[in-house]
């Protein structure tokens, strides 16, 4: 039955198709449809560069105090942004305000040497003047003023040291910024070697990142020297940082500084890239990516789908004078913007390749068929 009924639709079919020849109707015909293709040109394109970064204050300060007692007030809490200036711990103070008492006693009682030093000194002199007392007496009575007058100066340096270690026991913020860990409590001994905190500020900060070969061989062709450093530094292009979580930092970076000395392990140099933070979002810590756009010159550029994979190869398709592809090795360099590929080698300009099917090509296929000019009647 299957095959009386398919019998019956082939003859229609057919009877229609007759149909429309003996009505002068022409049937559509097979055509070969062209490969898009595009003739490579030298141009200049901008190349995103990425290091891994890490935030660090412009101004990260170690806080440890300069005497050791009792810590007896933490004034500030972790995280919290603080002024120059402002208290941060107090240390005790007794044995520092006992110490600057006995150094002011002692300077009085040095200012009171020195007076009787003085008048007898002066006595001598006059007595000397009239030929009473002998010039042995004058220079005894001359030294032991002098001696005195030193004795002051070293009860006074005393009195200033005092003065200084009682300051010492209020530590202060030498710069603005936030608060980092603070791993003491009040009540612990502390002393000039424990760290009480990290001051981290935070008004600008660094994003230390490595340079790499490239870029130090870029340096090197441009005949960027030494002393021209900070100005080549200058003319380099802003920089973006790129948090973990994708978010993009909205103010831009500058190069601020690069190490002159190469890692031996690593074969790049350090540069720190300098971020305002006006806001304190940044932190000392913060890790992401620093993205700068360098330029290139005078390159050849394809777009991806022109390029075809093969194992460890890469192979684009040239037409040729008879319309036919022929697939020649290059070699090809991201350029990161997820469209486009630098040709290094393998290509000259004024070369015709297949872009948009590239993939489906075959060795000598015919990939450009001229249109069908129609005759006009």
């Amino acid at each position: 039955m299957k095959k009386k009924i398919f019998a019956t639709w082939a003859a229609a079919a057919t009877l229609v198709v007759g149909s429309l020849t003996s009505c002068g109707l022409d049937m559509p015909k097979e055509t070969n449809s062209s490969f898009e293709t595009m003739t490579v040109k030298k141009s200049d394109i901008e190349l995103p560069y990425k290091f891994s970064a890490k935030m660090k204050g412009q101004n990260d300060v170690t806080v440890t105090p300069q005497v050791s007692g009792q810590l007896m007030k933490i004034c500030v809490s972790e995280g919290q942004q603080v002024k120059q200036g402002q208290t941060l711990f107090v240390i005790d103070q007794r044995n520092a305000q006992l110490e600057l008492e006995a150094a002011q006693a002692n300077l009085q009682a040095a200012l009171a040497q020195e007076n009787s030093a003085k008048l007898e000194f002066e006595s001598n002199k006059n007595l000397f003047d009239k030929k009473i007392v002998s010039s042995y007496m004058l220079n005894n009575s001359e030294n032991a003023y002098k001696q005195a007058q030193a004795a002051v100066a070293q009860a006074r340096s005393a009195v200033n040291r005092a003065k200084v270690n009682l300051g010492f026991c209020t530590i202060t913020a030498s710069v603005s910024g936030v608060i980092g860990e603070i791993p003491v409590r009040a009540g612990d001994q502390v002393s000039p070697a424990t760290q009480l905190t990290i001051l981290s500020g935070n008004t600008s900060m660094y994003a230390e990142i490595s340079v790499t070969e490239a870029i130090i061989e870029s340096m090197v062709k441009e005949g960027v020297k030494a002393t021209d450093l900070e100005k080549h530094l200058a003319k380099l292009p802003d920089a973006t940082f790129i948090m973990k979580s994708g978010t993009e930092y909205p103010h831009k970076g500058r190069v601020a500084s690069l190490t002159g000395v190469v890692n031996s392990a690593t074969g790049s140099l350090t540069a720190k890239v300098s971020f305002p933070n006006p806001s304190g979002h940044l932190y000392s810590g913060i890790q992401g990516t620093v993205v700068m756009n360098f330029a290139e010159k005078g390159v050849i550029i394809v777009p991806q789908n022109a390029v075809v994979r093969l194992q460890d190869k890469s192979q684009v398709y040239i037409v040729k004078a008879d319309s036919t592809a022929s697939a020649t090795d290059v070699t090809v360099e991201d350029t990161g913007n997820g469209k486009d590929f630098i040709v290094k080698s393998g290509l000259n300009p004024g070369d015709k390749i297949v872009t948009l099917g590239a993939n489906n090509v075959t060795e000598g296929q015919k990939v450009l068929f001229p249109e069908e000019v129609k005759s006009e009647k």
